[in-house]
């Protein structure tokens, strides 16, 4: 499809225009009552429906592709992430908000330093999403199949699979064409030839989300180095070897949970090791807050600078094995906690009280945990802010940089915890952190 030049204003007009005639229509639509149509005529509008919702999931990755790589230069202000515009306007979360990114880098022209524009990686599902013949489901599979190609595949040979890969994708659903995708992978490396660059492309985990019982999922693709090590510290924990837990000397855990403790042994020893160095000016280890009435009660959960809850009896059991950090609210320790001018950085103290107190970043809904936070004054040093622990608080790395370039403007509230504006609207202070704020009524200060 070619575009007819146009001013950046006609562009504006006729677009919000034509989005106006499908937004009346649609209103036009949901006005009309189908309870009499009969089914037939229901599958027909479901069918019609999908297609127009394929159609504007193609134009959407369109726009998504065009913000990416804006022609004009784009218009968004220094130190303002457009991931974190978009995520806030079409209430998306950063996750989808890079992952329609990543689509939508795949099927839309690429540009190229010199010269003409390139054709999208995946022309021909770049035609079929433009169409509205597939969905997100079958462009998930088809990427998927084909990037299980390895790199000695010949180019014609992939342009063969992605055409076959579409032409399925616009008659069947999704897993039908991931089961077409598993056959040409075997047809067109009957072999399983794979170079370290296939396996390095390939290798990732992902830690799911913590359940109710604390309990995380993972999944992913390790790499052979990577499972050699996990086999070793598996191996460990053979069946039959004597453990503490164990009064009878008894081993009655099945293979899935050796295979898990041996990993958790691993990571163990390697963070005790010291040999991964320090993040952000403190060892890596695992930073956790609690309050004391929870360490004595020995209940409840606790939570590392990661985000994650820790059930008291596992942070007891830790603690007994690990160099303790201590952080103090009222009757400050002689650590030098108070440096006034004398120290533009923070120190590890502070940053273990920007742990307990903030537990992540301190700004309006973002949710970045304090593992991934800098440390910010609130203040700022260049108007005389101080480096103490009341005027130290963290923020991520986007935030605190749009923070220092006066994007933010932070000011410390009453009660101690830090405010942020943009200039919009009245200073606000971030509850993401701390779920049992979320649940307080509005103007409600107890607690």
């Amino acid at each position: 499809m070619t575009c007819e030049p146009l001013t950046a204003q006609a562009v504006h007009d006729g677009v919000r225009a034509e989005l106006d005639v499908i937004d009346a229509a649609q209103n036009r639509l949901r006005s009309i009552c189908t309870d009499l149509a009969g089914n037939a005529f229901r599958i027909e509008v479901a069918e019609r429906l999908e297609r127009h919702h394929r159609v504007n999931r193609g134009l959407s990755l369109r726009m998504f592709g065009e913000i990416a790589e804006p022609v004009d230069g784009g218009t968004q202000p220094a130190g303002v992430k457009v991931r974190d515009v978009l995520a806030s306007r079409l209430r998306l979360t950063a996750a989808e908000v890079k992952r329609r990114f990543r689509v939508a880098s795949r099927i839309r022209a690429r540009r190229s330093l010199t010269g003409p524009p390139l054709p999208p990686e995946f022309p021909v599902l770049a035609a079929a999403v433009d169409a509205g013949d597939v969905g997100d489901d079958h462009v998930e599979a088809v990427c998927r199949a084909l990037d299980r190609l390895p790199s000695a595949v010949a180019p014609a040979d992939r342009e063969a699979a992605e055409r076959t890969l579409v032409r399925h994708a616009r008659e069947q659903d999704s897993n039908f064409v991931a089961a077409i995708g598993t056959a040409i992978g075997d047809c067109l490396n009957p072999d399983g030839t794979f170079t370290d660059e296939d396996r390095a492309r390939r290798r990732g985990v992902v830690l799911g989300r913590q359940g109710p019982d604390g309990m995380s999922r993972i999944s992913g693709w390790l790499d052979p180095e990577c499972r050699a090590y996990v086999e070793a510290v598996t191996a460990a924990q053979r069946p039959g070897r004597p453990r503490p837990d164990d009064a009878d000397g008894r081993d009655t855990r099945t293979p899935e949970q050796r295979c898990h403790d041996g990993l958790k042994l691993g990571l163990k020893a390697g963070v005790e090791s010291g040999a991964l160095g320090q993040h952000r000016g403190l060892p890596v280890t695992v930073i956790v807050t609690t309050t004391l009435g929870e360490l004595e009660q020995a209940a409840g959960w606790a939570r590392t600078g990661g985000k994650c809850r820790l059930p008291m009896s596992d942070v007891i059991r830790m603690a007994s094995e690990a160099i303790h950090y201590l952080a103090v609210f009222e009757n400050h320790s002689a650590r030098p906690l108070y440096l006034g001018r004398a120290k533009r950085l923070a120190t590890a103290d502070h940053r273990i009280i920007c742990y307990a107190r903030d537990r992540g970043c301190t700004k309006p809904n973002c949710f970045e945990p304090g593992y991934h936070s800098e440390v910010h004054h609130a203040l700022p040093w260049s108007e005389g802010g101080t480096t103490d622990a009341t005027n130290l608080y963290f923020g991520c790395g986007c935030d605190h940089m749009m923070a220092t370039e006066g994007k933010y403007t932070t000011t410390v509230t009453e009660d101690g915890r830090i405010a942020w504006s943009d200039g919009t609207g009245p200073p606000r202070v971030n509850d993401a952190h701390h779920p049992e704020r979320l649940l307080k009524e509005e103007g409600d200060d107890s607690g």
